[in-house]
């Protein structure tokens, strides 16, 4: 019989365990933006698309759709983040696995839980930046968002008049059509304008018009060289006007200042008024990086791939945990909003439970590992006595 070397483990020095480090938080950095660019250009795309649409409908102006899709993408940020987070460590622990790396860093003296250190390095960083998002700079963008909306629907009709299209004042009793509009000189070019008083219909039609403000602060859209229809729709008596110069009172409209939503209220003063939906917000901001960090770990004992089985299996395991893990997390939220469990319950209840099914994880891919050294060692014993 041949005589077969025995093998020992090495143990890990610090060197090799800087070396194991780097390479694995490089690796663990470049997945992570390569999937956080992917979902954060669908999400842009997506609003995007809703943004322009509601601004054809003139729902929205168009000069504030980007500020509108700039504060709304900041509102997803902390659960794209943590999406990446958990996908970037899958993926790179499972290439390990595929690739027949992890044989090598476990005979090299470091075993599973080794990998909780580079991987929290890799983590910690990204989960401060979602609490930050999560309590502090999304209900902010929320709060700016709305702000923005009802500054921009607080202007006058003629402001917010899109060269090229027809436009509804707010009163709905004026039509506006511009043809171009010179933001220079502040001057307009062939306007049409149509207006209703009880039945008569009046529409004017000029070459040119300014605006103009009056001394105690009323501004007006003066019209210059057009003519003047007005009569009552099928009927021959309409009186057609020429003019030089005809002014038209622009109505002001007030600015909205409606009471800030729940998810636009900071951390703080949710927690100074702690009603039971006011709980359910901090419970759902404070989980987004509990849950982040959770899965973090849980990604490592869920990246095992067993050579002989489909390389997808851990994929869709991880897929369903991580839609499992974020289901309970509303429910237990809206549980908590109407009263139906205790805040502390509600808050902590989802979030031990899966840290529990990470230590169970852990522990069964450990032992599974021990039993598979145990197993060696026996193999070598049986060659020694072979020999």
């Amino acid at each position: 019989m041949p005589d077969y070397p025995q093998v020992t483990p090495i143990k890990s020095k610090p060197l090799r365990m800087g070396i194991f480090q780097r390479a694995l938080v490089r690796e663990f950095v470049g997945n992570g933006l390569l999937v956080f660019s992917v979902l954060l250009g669908i999400i842009v795309i997506s609003q995007l698309i809703r943004l322009l649409g509601e601004a054809v409908n003139g729902k929205v102006a168009v000069d504030g759709v980007l500020a509108l899709l700039g504060f709304s993408a900041m509102n997803y940020l902390p659960v794209l983040l943590s999406i990446s987070l958990f996908t970037s460590i899958l993926l790179t622990i499972s290439r390990c696995y595929r690739d027949s790396e992890m044989v090598v860093w476990f005979s090299s003296g470091i075993g599973l839980t080794r990998w909780i250190q580079p991987v929290l390095w890799y983590a910690v960083p990204v989960i401060g930046l979602i609490a930050l998002l999560s309590l502090v700079l999304t209900p902010w963008a929320l709060l700016k968002a709305d702000e923005y909306k009802n500054k921009l629907e607080s202007r006058d009709d003629v402001a917010v008049a899109t060269p090229g299209m027809f436009r509804e004042s707010k009163q709905a009793d004026r039509i506006y059509f511009v043809e171009n509009v010179d933001a220079n000189s502040n001057r307009i070019s062939n306007i049409f304008v149509q207006s209703q008083q009880g039945k008569k219909f009046s529409t004017m039609v000029a070459k040119q018009a300014l605006q103009q403000t009056s001394p105690n602060g009323e501004r007006f859209l003066v019209l210059l060289n057009g003519t003047r229809y007005e009569g009552i729709p099928g009927r021959r008596d309409y009186n057609i006007v020429e003019f030089e110069r005809y002014s038209m009172r622009i109505d002001s409209v007030p600015v909205k200042r409606s009471e800030p939503q729940m998810r636009m209220m900071t951390t703080l003063v949710l927690w100074e008024k702690p009603t039971s939906w006011n709980l359910s917000e901090i419970h759902w901001r404070f989980g987004l990086p509990i849950s982040a960090l959770i899965l973090a770990l849980l990604s490592i004992p869920l990246s095992y791939v067993n050579p002989r089985a489909g390389r997808s299996l851990n994929l869709v395991l991880a897929l369903v945990l991580y839609m499992l893990y974020s289901n309970l997390i509303s429910v237990s939220n809206t549980w908590v909003g109407q009263s139906k469990v205790p805040a502390q319950i509600g808050m902590w209840g989802i979030h031990i439970l899966m840290l529990t099914i990470t230590v169970l994880m852990f522990y069964r891919r450990l032992m599974l590992f021990s039993k598979q050294r145990i197993l060696a060692q026996i193999l070598a014993h049986i060659k020694g006595w072979r020999k």
